[in-house]
């Protein structure tokens, strides 16, 4: 299998938000990528420019950030044929890798704006070489950006960054310098398209936790408060926990939670909604091994959530 290293650089609108087509708020403009083989080494290189044609401007802070100019996308390929060279020059056997999850999600929404086939699998996984790097380095405590991590590394700087190929070689070198089979495992499951109903809900073990996705439904609230989003089993043996605290919200797409397994321990858990591009919602719902310190962070959110609600009720009844 192949490692596809990819790097993407879009625009937006130079008028504003408001101004966008909420399906794709982001314009390709350039596609860079690196193949690695099994054992890191190079073996191709991808590089493309897109001439834009929904934000055929472009706007002044992608331009001073990736040094494009409006001259140079006039010379660019139209999507479609630079997408469809692009996976056909990806192969048949490969994994994405990328810096962050974002490039994925716009490449199928550009994809999905012009009709293109996504004949990705589902669920579709891919590395997100960020995450991997800030498990190796800072035990998944911090996320530095591709730069922080090449300097950190001591990686020689002989490219600018902000431009696709450049970056997609950058992430290519970190990745070297990764105890990679430590994280391997490590899987990100993209979420541009979503479970349809229950027989195709996502549940994946990392060992020292597990996520679910769940099917989409026609209100966030819905998606919190579904019996089968909410149930949790031990994701390491799969028996019955005892609920410690029973999920309470910090907000309208956050919730938190914790149980006991009688044989592997404090288990806390999170509970997101997310919604799609097309106005519906799902639950991202993760379960994780813990500690006593973990349990009292849990209590200690819970009490700060209700002093917090307290206090809203104080203020309206003034």
């Amino acid at each position: 299998m192949n490692y596809i290293v990819l790097d993407l650089e879009w625009n937006q609108s130079a008028k504003g938000k408001e101004y966008s087509i909420s399906s794709m708020p982001f314009e390709i403009i350039q596609i860079g990528a690196v193949k690695l083989n099994d054992k890191f080494e190079v073996i191709g290189e991808f590089d493309r420019l897109i001439r834009p044609q929904v934000y055929k401007t472009l706007h002044s802070v992608c331009s001073e950030i990736t040094e494009i100019t409006q001259e140079m996308l006039l010379s660019g390929e139209h999507f479609v044929d630079a997408a469809e060279d692009f996976l056909s020059w990806c192969g048949s056997d490969y994994i994405f890798c990328t810096w962050g999850n974002g490039d994925l999600l716009e490449l199928q929404r550009n994809m999905n704006h012009y009709g293109m086939d996504n004949k990705f699998p589902m669920p579709f996984l891919f590395y997100d070489v960020q995450k991997l790097y800030s498990i190796c380095f800072s035990k998944g405590k911090s996320r530095l950006s591709l730069q922080a991590a090449v300097q950190e590394l001591k990686l020689e700087e002989n490219e600018r960054y902000h431009a696709a190929i450049c970056d997609a070689r950058y992430t290519a070198r970190v990745m070297k310098h990764l105890d990679f089979s430590s994280v391997e495992k490590f899987y990100s499951i993209d979420t541009y398209r979503v479970p349809r109903n229950r027989k195709e809900e996502i549940t994946m073990n990392f060992g020292n936790y597990s996520k679910y996705i769940s099917k989409t439904f026609d209100t966030r609230e819905r998606a919190a408060n579904d019996r089968g989003v909410r149930s949790c089993r031990c994701f390491l043996c799969g028996k019955p926990m005892v609920r410690m605290v029973k999920w309470f919200a910090t907000n309208s797409k956050n919730y938190y939670a914790m149980f006991i397994c009688e044989e592997h321990g404090f288990i806390k858990g999170k509970l997101s909604t997310k919604s799609t591009d097309d106005d519906k919602y799902f639950a991202v719902k993760i379960l994780k091994c813990t500690d006593a310190d973990g349990v009292e962070k849990i209590y200690q959110k819970r009490l700060q959530e209700r002093e917090h609600r307290r206090q809203k009720r104080l203020n309206k009844s003034k």
